[in-house]
């Protein structure tokens, strides 16, 4: 087995959990191989922190080299044979397809009538839980039965099933359309982040309108809707329209909620449901939603026949994390950010670096900012650097802008000016070459080079002043207001001309929406 295949199944075998682990060892027994060498490769590897197969052979004698591959695929496929049984029942889709199979075992058999007993239970099921695939494949094997059974209700039985073929295609193919746009716009937000001008505005707008399925939203199946909102959220969120990304959001929360086995079956759309209207909250300062969503999310494995494995704790643990960062920024409560962050230090970074790049960037901005707010200029930009240093640059590009933009600002409070030419203009370049160099960047970067100009006796207050009312008048403006999603610039210059901290500004800031917000909810 190449490398690659090695890794592969120590990975496997590490991912296992401890009732996972017992059970193979009891589908080892009944297969008859529990003291094999097979077996005790899965030991081996069970026992190791990193793969060393060399450390493997020299304590395993009776190990022959040259079976060593033939030993790796075995035990690759008797895990994935022991964790389907173990699974059976507990994941809905694996306990479908078990009756599907036992249909196709019988109608080999010419068993038709017990077939189609089995492919009743297969579809209630399925319908109960919306697999469009299933209902496909089930309905399939039902023309094929019928082809064999006739009686008097058999035309009658063939022109449904027909007809239900035709509808689930027909939902199919709207939901792979949807999936698409979804994908296609997630994977273009990821690479440049918020619309930056009117172009990418009708851009989007553009390819939306030419590739969007008709649809009835009345008529559509759950599944159908999990993807039209989440295509809607999606778009909403990238033009920094967070009312109409929130009310979208709620939609698909409550089709969660109206029909609960949805969460069983569909657990990760779920998270992700939860995860939308979170942030949609925050963006908003919904404050009171917002903890009861968060709450919602950490609950998830309490639910009765939830079923966790490791990808949905991944992202139990990632939404946990990202949303307590959120939670203090949103409360303006950066102490107790730091305190959270100074506090996880080692499972938090041993989770950022297990993640992907895209969430990676977005924990390194988030932190910086803590610290930013917490007037922790050296720590703020350590984690800036750790964006600034990264090689994949087209990976949230105006994370990556504004990410500069900060650490000259940290670098100016800590009257690093012997540096300060040299990052504006290094600045100006990136910017220039990323087709990002606003009106909001552009009046920060004269700002900073005038200040670095600026005689030390010189009183410069006016200079906050003047940049202020600058960039108010493109808080407004479609285009520009997204550079204030990023930092709050105006906070920081008040607590220059306010001669405050600037964590202080914005906490003041933060309890007035968040109390404005209660008001209107009131209301």
């Amino acid at each position: 087995m190449p490398r690659d295949k090695s890794i592969a199944l120590f990975n496997l075998v590490k991912s296992l959990s401890k009732n996972e682990k017992r059970y193979y060892k009891i589908y080892a027994q009944r297969g008859g191989y529990e003291d094999t060498k097979v077996t005790k490769f899965f030991d081996a590897l069970s026992n190791q922190e990193k793969y060393n197969e060399d450390k493997i052979l020299s304590e395993n004698p009776d190990f022959n080299p040259q079976q060593l591959s033939n030993m790796k695929a075995e035990l690759y496929k008797h895990i994935l044979e022991s964790l389907r049984l173990y699974h059976d029942g507990k994941i809905i889709d694996i306990n479908i397809r078990k009756h599907i199979d036992f249909a196709q075992l019988l109608i080999d058999r010419s068993l038709y009538n017990q077939a189609y007993s089995q492919l009743k239970k297969a579809k209630k099921a399925a319908t109960k839980h919306d697999n469009l695939e299933l209902l496909l494949e089930i309905s399939r094997l039902e023309k094929r039965i019928l082809s064999y059974i006739i009686d008097n209700e058999n035309q009658k039985r063939v022109n449904a099933i027909v007809a239900e073929v035709t509808s689930l295609n027909e939902k199919i193919n709207r939901v792979n359309l949807l999936s698409n746009l979804e994908s296609k716009l997630n994977s273009l937000y990821k690479k440049v982040g918020f619309i930056r001008d009117k172009r990418d505005h009708r851009a989007i707008e553009a390819y939306l309108n030419k590739n969007m399925p008709e649809y009835n939203e009345t008529v559509l199946s759950d599944l159908e809707k999990i993807h039209l909102y989440n295509l809607f959220i999606g778009y909403f969120f990238f033009i920094q329209d967070f009312q109409s990304g929130y009310n979208e959001a709620k939609k698909l929360y409550e089709l969660f909620t109206s029909n609960p086995s949805l969460i069983l079956s569909k657990t990760d759309f779920y998270i992700q449901a939860l995860n939308k209207l979170s942030i949609a909250q925050s963006k908003l300062s919904k404050y009171n939603e917002f903890i009861e969503t968060v709450n919602k999310i950490q609950d998830i494995p309490k639910i009765p026949g939830i079923v966790l494995n490791e990808d949905i704790n991944t992202k139990l643990y990632k939404y946990y994390y990202l949303h307590e960062l959120n939670r203090y920024m949103l409360l303006g409560d950066f102490q107790s950010g730091v305190n959270m962050i100074q506090g996880m230090k080692g499972e938090l970074y041993s989770f950022i670096e297990s993640v992907d790049p895209h969430t990676t960037i977005i924990f390194y901005y988030k932190i910086a900012c803590i610290y930013f707010g917490n007037s922790d200029y050296h720590q703020t930009i350590i984690w800036l650097n750790k964006i600034i240093g990264l090689t994949q640059v087209d990976i949230r590009r105006d994370i990556h802008c504004f990410a500069r933009i900060l650490n000259l600002v940290a670098h100016y409070e800590l009257e690093n000016m012997d540096v300060i030419d040299y990052y504006i203009r290094s600045t100006y370049r990136f910017l220039a070459k990323k087709y990002d160099l606003r009106m909001y960047q552009q009046y920060i970067l004269r700002f900073l080079k005038g200040l670095n100009n600026t005689k030390i006796d010189e009183d410069i207050s006016h200079k906050f002043k003047d940049l202020r009312t600058q960039l108010l008048t493109l808080r407004d403006k479609p285009y520009e207001k997204r550079a204030f999603i990023y930092f709050d610039i105006i906070s920081w210059l008040e607590s220059k001309i306010e001669s405050k901290k600037v964590g202080e500004i914005i906490h003041d800031k933060a309890i007035k929406r968040i109390n404005e917000q209660n008001k209107i909810t009131i209301n």
